[in-house]
């Protein structure tokens, strides 16, 4: 078979008349195989790549007023904690014949509501959104679109639509527990300065029931954040003996500049993480962390999406995955 020229855009009919078929049969064998011969399937297949083309799923949405597609948005695409619930969101909604099209919103309220506004705009099929819509009216217009969404890493009794999540504060309140079961006392908090976080940092402040000197950076928090944290919790607190941080990354941050300072961890300083990234049990001292299930988290979002798209009422549209702390030898003994 010849190939087009590489100016012209192939057509169906292109692919049709390589094949040797009708295009009516062209297109049931892309779009309906079942109801052709396998032989048939090859022959237009092989067409398609000979010609170069590219089915047109946007006419073929507006016939079915099905987009294929599903909203992803997450504050940031470097942070590892969602990463499990994207790729597990991404599988799940890909065999189903539906893609997932990422956007960011950078922690950035305004570019949160301007992110959604042109998801929207599209059309897609179902919104995946991490974290809780912050603006109000944003929150509305989602409503009326009747778009299914799932709001995750979050929880809320009033969703936009459907969520799956669990409670930062609840994490606040069992971390401030560990730090007391320990017997620490001097302790401190490292945190980005992101509505989850903070979330958890005040839940964990109030449930300690004393002071905590507190080290804010902005969101997305890393390595080099951390070690800038643990020198302001220093200079306020000199005898610092354990540190809670918003993240694994913060955390590895406040290990590599607790070494720096000759600090032993943990006999020194004890210092605890949140998002059980992959690299945390492979630290020395390993790290201890809070697990959350984010690939069950983005697996249960995928269903809730597409039982919506089916149709289909969802049985529990709010859903709490729960969390647990995971110690290791950062804060052991």
């Amino acid at each position: 078979m010849r190939t087009l020229p590489p100016s012209k855009s192939a057509t169906l009919h292109d692919v049709a008349r390589h094949a040797g078929v009708s295009p009516i049969t062209a297109s049931r064998a892309l779009g309906n195989p079942s109801l052709v011969s396998p032989a048939t399937i090859a022959r237009v297949q092989q067409a398609v790549e000979a010609t170069g083309y590219i089915p047109n799923l946007l006419a073929g949405g507006l016939k079915s007023k099905r987009s294929r597609m599903v909203a992803g948005i997450v504050p940031a695409l470097n942070v590892s904690q969602f990463l499990p619930s994207v790729q597990t969101l991404t599988e799940a909604l890909a065999e189903e014949g539906y893609q997932l099209l990422l956007g960011q919103t950078g922690y950035d309220r305004a570019r949160e509501a301007l992110v959604l506004n042109t998801m929207i705009s599209r059309q897609p099929d179902g919104i995946v959104f991490a974290g809780l819509v912050q603006d109000e009216a944003v929150r509305e217009r989602v409503r009326r679109t009747g778009i299914p969404t799932v709001e995750i890493w979050d929880l809320s009794h009033s969703p936009v639509d459907m969520l799956v999540g669990f409670s930062h504060p609840a994490v606040g309140e069992a971390l401030a527990a560990f730090f007391r079961a320990k017997g620490w006392s001097r302790v401190g908090i490292a945190t980005a300065d992101d509505h989850r976080a903070l979330q958890r940092t005040h839940a964990f402040a109030a449930a300690f029931g004393a002071p905590v000197p507190i080290a804010q950076v902005s969101a997305p928090s890393n390595l080099l954040l951390g070690r800038g944290a643990l020198a302001e919790l220093l200079r306020q607190a000199p005898d610092l003996r354990a540190v809670c941080c918003s993240s694994d990354q913060l955390a590895h941050g406040v290990m590599v500049e607790a070494l720096a300072r000759g600090l032993r961890v943990p006999q020194d300083l004890a210092i605890c993480g949140f998002g059980n990234a992959d690299f945390s049990a492979h630290l020395f001292p390993s790290l201890s962390t809070v697990a959350v299930d984010g690939a069950d988290i983005g697996r249960r979002a995928a269903q809730m999406v597409l039982t919506r798209c089916r149709g289909e009422p969802v049985a529990q549209p709010v859903v709490d995955v729960g969390f647990r702390i995971v110690e290791r030898e950062s804060t052991a003994g």
